[in-house]
């Protein structure tokens, strides 16, 4: 069989059940093989919208997403949605169509060394040389990309080993990766260490990280939680381990967090990080945290131990594994009722409720804590990056992992439709895909309606339109003397002809009155709906950041 051939065999043996992509000369084979093989090939409107297609897609099944794009810029198109999965470690698996072998390093038409382009944010990279390679190359991949701290890896596939015969392996060979072996158990004398560490802490606090999502450990670390009654405070990759609704939850920490949680956080004796790289979003003061609490920080990734911040007990593992053992040893453990007083005191004091009556303009806040109820959260819901990202995280009530769709580690504009279509794909409709989007994110990918159109994949989006790129316009107010330069989006489509145009159903909402009754509407419609929500261009992100109100009109 052909090199295509082989290639699309070996991912129908991995699972694979549908690839995003966009076709060129370079991948064209491995696309003609798709059509007659088990795997649906959905055709995305760019390459970076198949990447975040495949991140969403992988976000919901727990496995390697798959994308393909041809040589050349195909291939650089998928550099932010490959970056992005490595970042949030997401397993993806990206196809990437080369050159003939004999043309690699001539500069040939559209020809990139892509392998180097991605190198430092892949897991790892293959260029195929030799057709026999590809059922264990392909394999090697998943691999790699499931595993351990999950991420992306690419393989590079010149067409002349694509359309060459070669014949295909009888048995596949088991999987064994010189140079990557998974982790054992971790060391049961550093978990000792830390179980002794929890019951001499007088305020201890749990930091919940996406790596408890990564490791599927969220039953263990709920169990933990419970029997421990230690509080939880979460990066943005963490939100969902816990109940956000859960006594036990105290919200966001970092620049964007909740006030009450960065104090729970800053007041602790002992500080629990599972899973977490402990980046400057989350922590800023990274010579504070280390000389005022006891630090423990458990990982999968030996890399991310002490990296930023140096532990006071370092553990590497599995969070699984480690929450496992470590529940056994604090068994009878519960934490002091003055910290646990002392910790809902601070909830009680900085839990305001969202403005809600109507001024002309609608309160993001308040529409999120209502489309929480109207949906009893049982959603996966995608954000963009900016504002909408972070009034999602603090508002939007939360109760099972993976059901935030978020790029917290690289923060890529123009990832919240795409992910939510492949999160869309995934779920089946066993499950809404609701993607919140501000109207400058919303335009980066507003092309991938025509996605949604064509495989008549439903999404419910909800655009906060204020007009304004709203994140760097309050940073530009808080930091630059409101000299507002580069922020104003006022020359943009009608949104609602937009959606009319790919047959999409669409309303708008202008106040907090309106706002039960607009998602209804929406929530009702069959298929993708359109759903503007007008928003005053000075709405602040978040209490944490900024704690007063922004001016009712510009200086400048």
């Amino acid at each position: 069989m052909t090199g295509a051939e082989m290639a699309v065999k070996t991912l129908e043996k991995n699972g694979v059940k549908v690839v995003f992509g966009y076709p060129g000369a370079a991948n064209c084979p491995i696309i003609d093989k798709l059509s007659f093989s088990s795997i649906k090939h959905i055709l995305t409107r760019n390459e970076q919208g198949a990447a975040h297609m495949a991140s969403g897609y992988a976000r919901v099944t727990k496995q390697a997403g798959v994308c393909t794009a041809t040589s050349g810029p195909g291939a650089t198109n998928l550099i932010t949605g490959i970056a992005t999965a490595y970042m949030d470690s997401i397993p993806m698996v990206a196809l990437t169509g080369q050159v003939t072998t004999k043309l690699i390093g001539k500069d040939a038409f559209q020809e990139v060394d892509i392998t180097g382009a991605t190198l430092p944010f892949t897991k790892h990279s293959y260029l195929v040389k030799d057709g026999l390679d590809i059922p264990k190359v392909v394999n090697e991949a998943f691999h790699i990309a499931n595993t351990g701290r999950p991420g992306p890896v690419l393989i590079d596939f010149p067409m002349d080993i694509l359309k060459a015969e070669f014949d295909y392996p009888e048995e596949d060979e088991d999987v064994n990766i010189r140079g990557y072996k998974l982790l054992g158990k971790a060391n049961e004398s550093q978990i000792k260490k830390v179980s002794e560490a929890v019951k001499n802490a007088k305020k201890p606090v749990i930091l919940a990280g996406g790596g408890i999502v990564s490791s599927d450990a969220t039953n263990e670390f709920r169990k933990f939680v419970k029997e421990t009654d230690i509080p939880v405070v979460s990066t943005m990759m963490g939100i969902g381990t816990i109940p956000t609704d859960s006594p036990r939850y105290y919200g966001m920490i970092g620049s964007h967090g909740s006030k009450r949680a960065n104090m729970i956080f800053n007041r602790a004796d002992l500080v629990l990080v599972m899973g977490s790289r402990l980046g400057d979003r989350t922590v800023a003061n990274v010579k504070g945290l280390e000389e005022g609490n006891k630090l423990i920080h458990i990982d999968i990734d030996p890399a991310e131990i002490g990296k930023n911040i140096q532990p006071y007990i370092p553990v590497v593992g599995d969070i699984k594994d480690v929450l496992e053992q470590l529940t056994s040893l604090v068994s009878g453990y519960k934490a002091d009722k003055a910290w646990i007083e002392e910790t809902e005191e601070l909830r009680s004091r900085f839990t305001h409720q969202p403005f809600s009556d109507d001024n002309g303009f609608v309160n993001p806040k308040y529409f999120l804590n209502v489309l929480s109820q109207k949906t009893k959260s049982d959603v996966y819901l995608s954000t963009e990056v900016g504002q909408n990202q972070i009034w999602c995280a603090n508002n939007f009530t939360f109760t099972t992992p993976r059901s935030l769709l978020t790029s917290g580690g690289f923060g890529t504009m123009g990832y919240g439709l795409p992910a939510a279509i492949g999160a869309s794909v995934a779920a089946k409709g066993q499950k809404p895909v609701i993607a919140v989007m501000g109207d400058g994110s919303f335009q980066m990918d507003l092309p991938e309606m025509g996605t949604m159109a064509q495989w008549d994949i439903p999404v419910k989006m909800v655009l906060f339109q204020n007009r304004r790129l709203g994140m760097v316009h309050e940073h530009q107010y808080l930091l630059y003397k409101s000299n507002y330069q580069a922020v104003n989006i006022d020359c943009k489509p009608d949104f609602d002809m937009l959606a009319k145009a790919y047959g999409i159903e669409s309303g708008t909402v202008m106040q907090n009155s309106e706002v039960g009754d607009a998602i209804d509407k929406m929530m009702a419609a069959d298929g993708s709906y359109l759903l503007i929500v007008n928003v005053s261009p000075f709405e602040p992100t978040g209490d944490a950041l900024n704690e007063a109100t922004l001016p009712e009109k510009e200086d400048k």
